[in-house]
């Protein structure tokens, strides 16, 4: 039963805020406003379930996705095309997880440590380019903004799927296929299981740890492009607040299997709370302060649960 701890605490915010809130809450129109809220978030704790099944995790992901914002904005400013300044962003975001990915695997270092350097790096080097300002109105094209406020029509429903949405479906799909279906996913498993008996079976461990944080940067840096298509704008702090977030997104993930090792769907539903979590406070007007604090708590609680059942089951 206790795999099934995240899903009845979902299923149990879902039910006290649609007491709360029972005109809006669990409205088509809320509903896809909530997943359209949350797909940033989402393809960061996706990518970044990636490098955590091998008991790593990337602090710099917030300041990989500011940056990518960033570069596409200036290269917009440069008269580039919206294609060539997404891949600018893309491989901007790609290079950056290759970086830590470096760090950690070639050279040695760990990963809160290499992480933790490079998320000022990367801060940095997003404030040089924006010069310390926002980047935005006509920098940035309308067509680039269009697409975030886009979607695909369900003429039998009735309602539209926006595009942020889908694009947060796709990179859960491929990251599913990656870590569930394809042999490079049980590899980085057992590498997150026993670094030296991978080793030792022959898997590349090092080669596979830079393929995650290339991952994770390749997933920062599209939810930095998703974002800053969002609010047509662009500025060095724009993701700063997804780390944290995409976290506790993981960890809450975490409890609702029995090994401690994160999956896909998991974290889905680790996103999902906390996405509902945020959208009906706001509908509540409740300070965000208060929301800060309500995260706080429920990651401490899922680590609690986790290493409460580790202890009883000893694993």
């Amino acid at each position: 039963m206790s795999r099934f701890a995240t899903l009845g605490g979902f299923i149990a915010v879902v039910l006290v805020f649609r007491w709360l809130l029972p005109d809006t809450f669990l409205t088509a129109a809320n509903l896809l406003n909530v997943s359209r809220q949350i797909s940033m978030l989402a393809v960061v704790a996706l990518t970044m379930t990636v490098v955590m099944a091998m008991g790593d995790f990337d602090l710099s992901v917030g300041s990989i996705a500011s940056l990518a914002g960033v570069v596409a904005a200036v290269c917009f400013q440069s008269g580039w095309p919206i294609p060539a300044a997404i891949g600018a962003a893309l491989a901007t975001g790609i290079a950056c997880g290759l970086v830590n990915g470096v760090l950690v695997s070639l050279i040695g270092v760990l990963p809160f440590v290499a992480t933790l350097g490079t998320l000022t790096l990367y801060s940095g080097l997003a404030f040089h380019l924006a010069d310390g300002k926002t980047i935005f109105g006509r920098d940035i094209p309308d067509a680039f903004g269009a697409f975030a406020r886009g979607g695909i029509p369900i003429e039998a429903l009735g309602i539209t799927l926006p595009a942020l949405t889908l694009v947060a479906a796709a990179v859960a799909l491929l990251c599913w296929l990656m870590l569930e279906r394809f042999r490079t996913g049980r590899h980085l498993y057992v590498i997150g299981d026993n670094t030296a008996a991978a080793t030792l079976a022959g898997i590349p461990v090092r080669r596979l740890r830079l393929l995650a944080f290339g991952v994770t940067g390749l997933g920062a840096a599209t939810a930095g492009l998703m974002l800053a298509s969002r609010v047509a704008s662009a500025n060095p702090i724009q993701g700063s607040g997804l780390m944290l977030d995409a976290i506790a997104a993981v960890f809450l993930g975490m409890t609702l299997r029995d090994e401690a090792t994160p999956h896909v769907l998991p974290t889905l539903t680790g996103v999902a709370l906390l996405g509902v979590i945020d959208n009906a406070l706001t509908q509540l007007s409740v300070d965000s302060y208060v929301r800060e604090m309500l995260v706080g708590a429920i990651v401490i609680a899922a680590v609690s649960w986790a290493a409460l059942r580790s202890r009883r089951t000893g694993h």
